[in-house]
């Protein structure tokens, strides 16, 4: 399904979800420091740079674009750490890959549009500071040490808004040209 909205089209899966993409952008293969930027609506909290993925877009092209354009990187496309969702406040399902930056631009879409700022944190002080305000966020991160087996669907466990937890297996198969083995 596809819903139209002053300047973007979002997209929804069978289910009613909306399609996302994420990318937790690394400084380097270590993955010990990752790239947060200020959010749209709230300018003085950070947060995972991802967004709506367009019609017949794939999930890793959807977050290469996206880091693109709100953090103004450019980078080498990692592993996809897994399928988050949310049905809280919103209902959307966001793919989340991991990304080493090899390309910053000083000037870049939403820096020039919206004011957005890009800040690099230590992996414990980003989940620190995505925990209070973007959870899910949050959980991203602590997915990390996980990210080396099969593809994993994460949904939020019923006894705590923040927690997720896995809720099955999926292929890693998704057909995604961009994608690497």
């Amino acid at each position: 399904m596809i819903k139209l909205k002053q300047n973007q089209t979002r997209t929804y899966d069978v289910e009613g979800f909306k399609r996302r993409a994420a990318c937790l952008c690394f400084k380097d293969e270590t993955e010990n420091e990752v790239l947060l930027v200020s959010s749209s609506r709230h300018p003085d909290q950070w947060i995972v740079p991802g967004g709506g993925m367009e019609p017949d877009e794939e999930p890793c092209g959807a977050a290469v674009r996206e880091v693109y354009e709100e953090a103004g990187v450019k980078g080498k496309l990692g592993r996809l750490l897994g399928m988050f969702e949310q049905n809280q406040d919103r209902k959307h399902r966001t793919y989340v890959y991991t990304l080493i930056v090899t390309e910053t631009l000083e000037d870049w879409e939403d820096s020039v549009n919206i004011g957005r700022k890009r800040k690099w944190f230590k992996i414990d002080e980003a989940i620190e500071e995505l925990q209070s305000h973007k959870p899910v966020h949050a959980e991203y991160l602590l997915r990390l040490a996980d990210s080396c087996g099969p593809f994993r669907v994460y949904t939020p466990s019923t006894d705590s808004y923040t927690g997720l937890s896995v809720s099955g297996f999926v292929s890693r198969a998704l057909g995604c040209s961009f994608c690497p083995p």
